[in-house]
């Protein structure tokens, strides 16, 4: 079958896709939920945008949260708004029409971006664990090892090796001819789904798929739990109980945020065939599209008492003004 699909290409046009737009269709047995799904999808995207803006507008509008943990959380949640931006608005319209066609260019932008912002989110997530191990576990040394310059130098490597990654990716997979099926049974275009449509031989693109995939899960969950691991000895030492249950407290919110993504990512990607799972890959993909950005700005920030009095002195401050 691959044979005689190939022999009708020349070596001249080897790289050109016969296939000019694919098909997503995601959910076909809920369209008639379709604007009951569109209504509750739509309030978690704005309740997640809304959440993660006011972390930004306020990390960089009060001079007292200018510090390394509160630049990680307003990069992470810009990358949150990024993130979910690229997959939701297309989500909303499969939603109202059942099925939505995407141009291969766009198709292969839209994966590019998901990947690529993914994997700085994932980084990031290591990266803020280990600064709340270097605040609980070693506050004597925080100040001279995690200051501004620090923080966003580890910023810069994140976003560089996530590029560096998804754009070797995304150049093998460019490479791919797509000559048959162009249905893609997802609500974007996931790139698991759309090598399964290709005509070429594509086991050298699912290996690295999956090579990087595990790299950037397995390397940030390693790290987290690492960090988070000294971080409940720590806390388990602290002579106060009060102390002990309000550090718990706080850790657990994170943990439950970190055991969704994590585990909806190990589902999705830590395999090497994607074929039997497909169906149960879209389940667990609105977790980290939906659920997790929701959840996050509540987890991380705005429980967070500090917040809460810059949030109020950004608001006093503007009403003088006025």
């Amino acid at each position: 079958m691959m044979r005689v699909r190939e022999s009708g290409r020349t070596v001249g046009v080897k790289n050109e896709s016969t296939v000019q737009e694919f098909v997503l269709e995601a959910f076909p047995v809920a369209q008639h939920l379709g604007g009951l799904l569109f209504l509750v999808h739509l309030l978690a995207y704005l309740a997640s945008i809304m959440g993660n803006v006011v972390i930004i507008f306020i990390t960089w509008a009060d001079h007292h949260l200018q510090t390394p943990m509160y630049v990680l959380l307003s990069t992470f949640s810009f990358c949150e708004c990024c993130f979910i931006t690229t997959v939701i608005p297309k989500l909303l319209s499969i939603f109202l029409s059942g099925r939505q066609t995407i141009p291969s260019p766009a198709c292969l932008t839209q994966a590019f971006f998901f990947l690529f912002i993914g994997a700085v989110i994932f980084f990031l997530m290591a990266v803020m664990s280990l600064d709340r191990y270097l605040a609980i576990c070693k506050p004597l040394h925080y100040a001279s090892i995690m200051n501004l310059r620090v923080s966003f130098l580890l910023i810069f490597l994140c976003y560089y090796l996530s590029f560096i990654l998804i754009t070797c990716l995304m150049l093998k997979v460019s490479q791919l001819s797509f000559c048959g099926p162009n249905i893609i049974s997802h609500f974007f275009c996931d790139l698991g789904s759309l090598i399964l449509l290709s005509c070429s031989d594509t086991r050298s693109v699912e290996i690295y798929f999956f090579f990087v995939t595990s790299f950037v899960i397995l390397l940030s969950l390693v790290v987290t739990i690492t960090a988070y691991s000294n971080i409940v000895v720590t806390v388990l030492r602290l002579p106060s109980a009060k102390e002990r249950q309000k550090a718990f407290s706080t850790c657990s919110s994170h943990l439950i945020v970190l055991s969704l993504m994590y585990g909806s990512c190990v589902f999705i990607y830590l395999k090497p065939k994607q074929v039997d799972r497909l169906d149960s890959n879209k389940e667990a993909a609105l977790v980290n599209t939906v659920v997790t950005p929701v959840l996050n700005p509540v987890i991380y920030t705005l429980r967070n008492k500090q917040v809460h009095q810059a949030l109020r002195d950004t608001l006093f401050g503007m009403r003088l003004k006025k």
